[in-house]
């Protein structure tokens, strides 16, 4: 993961012709914390987790980015997810910089009040690094906005009543509506703003989706409202399929009570790995990392992707799709709709002030057709696919506000034209 993510991050450097010195100073975390989580289990004897906290940049703003509950999670996973992260941000342009983290605990072998106590202790490791102000946290794989109320409630024990420490807690918590549904939401509107690029529409359109978690089962439910037919779902037990479209509606409610879309009784079974080869126009992999591989790659039949889950396509897989002529719009631009309105959530706790669901959507469809417009004009300046053009974007974004805020200029060797290239999607007075 962290090499893939840096690989990408190279051919944007390389499109900006950055030093080696800048690249350095881009990639490298601000700050890197690893805990030791010694807590009791239910029976009395004692749990131990590794807790992780990367900060990577806080050039545009306060950190931002989400902690997963997960076996796989370690440091070099944090570091790579927390310098997504950072562009991601800066492509919806958002005033925040990047930061990753979580436990490498899996939360199906324990109970609520082990996953209370693990992330209680957790926040008590890691106070003095986060805050309002400093570093916000969010939900991300495993991780809901139950556990994010136990963090606002553990931090204002020591800091006082802090809402805006944690986003996507639970709206009687002082969460957000329209945070659960917001990184589908966003899937949905990225898709919207392609098909009109390739002069296509939703009617008949044909849709499969790997994960059916908070990702996945909002974006299905959004595309589905639309006119496209969910015609294939996969999750980690099993896959559900139907040509004439699946009721989505119906697939949700199953899924909600059974934690997976194996057994829906409105469609035929299938194994789940099959459905990064489904015959469909649009796939869109919304669960873990490296979805598409090299080994599966050339089993892709669809014509558009959308990647709703982080890095779901590796570098390799993204070469062969791209010299195809498959459509792809980038995770750092198809799933920001979540951190989007976390900011909105954030943003209302400070002001003590809750808005209402219709300004939510409308400001969140505003802020993602205005990044995909400015990644898509950035892709026609340099003549580069949409996920380059995403990382030049921010990369530009985070390097000038970086440097605008020490004076530095004239000792680093920028590329001619670096401050005054334009920025698509700068607000003008």
């Amino acid at each position: 993961m962290l090499e893939e993510s840096r690989y990408y991050f190279s051919k944007a450097a390389d499109t900006l012709e950055l030093s080696d010195r800048i690249r350095q100073i881009l990639l490298t975390p601000m700050r890197v914390v690893k805990v030791e989580l010694v807590t009791e289990a239910d029976d009395g004897s004692l749990l131990h987790h590794l807790g992780f906290r990367v900060q990577h940049n806080r050039a545009r703003g306060p950190m931002k980015g989400g902690l997963r509950y997960h076996p796989t999670v370690d440091e070099d996973h944090a570091v790579a997810l927390a310098s997504l992260m950072t562009w991601k941000t800066a492509v919806v342009d958002i005033p925040y910089g990047g930061a990753k983290g979580g436990i490498n605990c899996d939360p199906a072998q324990m109970s609520q009040s082990e996953l209370d106590g693990v992330t209680r202790s957790f926040v008590g490791q890691i106070k003095d690094v986060i805050g309002p102000t400093v570093d916000i946290p969010a939900p991300d794989v495993n991780t809901n906005a139950e556990i994010m109320g136990w963090i606002m409630d553990e931090y204002s024990k020591y800091e006082g009543f802090s809402p805006a420490v944690v986003t996507g807690k639970p709206l009687h918590l002082f969460g957000s509506p329209g945070r659960a549904g917001a990184t589908g939401r966003g899937v949905m509107v990225s898709l919207a703003e392609t098909l009109k690029t390739l002069g296509r529409s939703f009617d008949g359109l044909t849709v499969a989706i790997q994960g059916f978690g908070n990702v996945g089962s909002h974006a299905a439910l959004l595309i589905a409202e639309r006119g496209a037919k969910i015609v294939a779902v996969a999750d980690h037990l099993g896959g559900v399929a139907n040509p004439a479209g699946l009721d989505v509606p119906a697939l949700a409610a199953w899924a909600t009570q059974h934690r997976t879309v194996k057994g829906f009784a409105g469609g035929d079974e299938f194994v789940n790995t099959d459905i990064i080869g489904w015959d469909c126009d649009v796939l869109i992999p919304a669960a873990l990392e490296e979805a598409i591989t090299e080994d599966n790659v050339d089993d892709v039949r669809a014509s558009i992707i959308v990647e709703g889950a982080n890095g779901p396509t590796t570098p390799v897989a993204d070469e062969v799709l791209h010299k195809r002529g498959v459509t792809i719009v980038p995770d750092i631009l198809a799933n920001a709709g979540g951190v989007t309105v976390s900011y909105f959530e954030w943003v209302q706790n400070i002001q003590q002030f809750r808005w209402e669901l219709e300004r939510i959507n409308s400001e969140l469809d505003k802020i993602m057709c205005k990044a995909f417009a400015a990644v898509s004009a950035t892709a026609t300046q340099f003549n580069v696919d949409m996920r380059t053009a995403a990382f030049v974007l921010a990369i530009q974004r985070v390097g000038r506000a970086a440097l605008a805020r020490v004076h530095l200029r004239n000792k680093i060797n920028l590329p001619p034209g670096f401050f005054t290239m334009t920025d698509p999607g700068a607000v003008s007075d």
